[in-house]
């Protein structure tokens, strides 16, 4: 038996996590405490699963195989993580991984000195049309890339990390279709809405964030064709990183290298870097 603590339960994601337990489609786990800053949240959750409620994030320090750290504000990520980091424990992180990038250096220069294997980011980019697009890519199926363009949610003036709360959804989606390879990127906001153009090396990608909508859409434009998809959720949606977590308890491999799981907040700050300049902004190379 795994037992692990989830931190922060302000969303959706320890909800879900705590259902696909208590369901019986994870017997190996065992949550042996949840944690969060709002103490509503994690009552509702007590409530409905049974959990023990944890007084302090770092009380289980010592006592765990994992941990799952889903806070709404990415700032707390890392702070969560701390404790738990001369444990060497498998750590599952929430999208944004951090806000600041000096602060994505320091925690992946820790878990790659003490070998912690780490899995999470947007559950967006392991969707079944992400997914699907991607290998259109690879292969091929459209003829050469031309380009594409995105369009994700977003909440600008969100208390939760304002731009950085929902801007990695959007970032790792196109990351995982197009690749990491962002040489520069311009940014532009007009009212409700936030455009971006990444530049790769013989392509470029536009990515709308479109101010409190609810939709996810990709379109992939090649020599021969072009295919557009706008992202489905399903119940089974979370199952994924659930999967990704047990595997890491089992002693599984991390399917990213370190920088690749920060690539996204280095994309997250150029946007901003841009958006004030008004200028192109290189996307900083990731120094491990």
């Amino acid at each position: 038996m795994y037992k692990i603590a989830i931190l922060g339960c302000e969303n959706s994601h320890a909800k879900n996590f705590l259902k696909l337990i208590s369901e019986g489609n994870y017997p190996d786990i065992e949550v042996a405490g949840i944690y969060s800053n709002e103490p509503e949240a994690v009552q509702k959750l007590h409530d409905s699963f049974g959990v023990p409620i944890m007084a302090d994030y770092g009380e289980l320090q010592g006592l765990l195989d994992g941990v799952m750290i889903t806070a709404r504000h990415g700032d707390n990520h890392y702070r969560y993580a701390k404790p738990y980091l001369n444990d060497r424990i498998p750590m599952f992180i929430d999208k944004p991984i951090t806000c600041r990038e000096d602060e994505a250096i320091e925690f992946m220069r820790t878990a790659k000195e003490k070998g912690i294997r780490l899995c999470g980011g947007s559950t967006c980019a392991a969707l079944e049309e992400t997914l699907s697009l991607a290998e259109a890519v690879r292969t091929n199926a459209l003829g050469e890339l031309r380009g594409g363009s995105l369009a994700c949610p977003i909440q600008m003036d969100s208390p939760y990390g304002g731009f950085c709360f929902y801007a990695q959804h959007l970032i790792e989606v196109m990351m995982t279709i197009f690749g990491e390879q962002v040489i520069e990127i311009f940014a532009d906001r007009q009212q409700d809405t936030l455009t971006f153009t990444a530049r790769y090396a013989h392509y470029n990608v536009t990515g709308t964030y479109v101010e409190k909508s609810g939709y996810y859409s990709v379109s992939v434009y090649g020599t021969k064709s072009a295919r557009s998809e706008l992202l489905t959720f399903t119940p089974d949606s979370f199952r994924h990183e659930m999967n990704d977590m047990l595997d890491l308890l089992r002693g599984g491999e991390m399917k990213k290298s370190y920088e690749s799981f920060i690539a996204p907040v280095f994309l997250m700050n150029t946007i901003l870097r841009s958006l004030e300049s008004g200028k192109w902004e290189p996307v900083p190379e990731i120094k491990l």
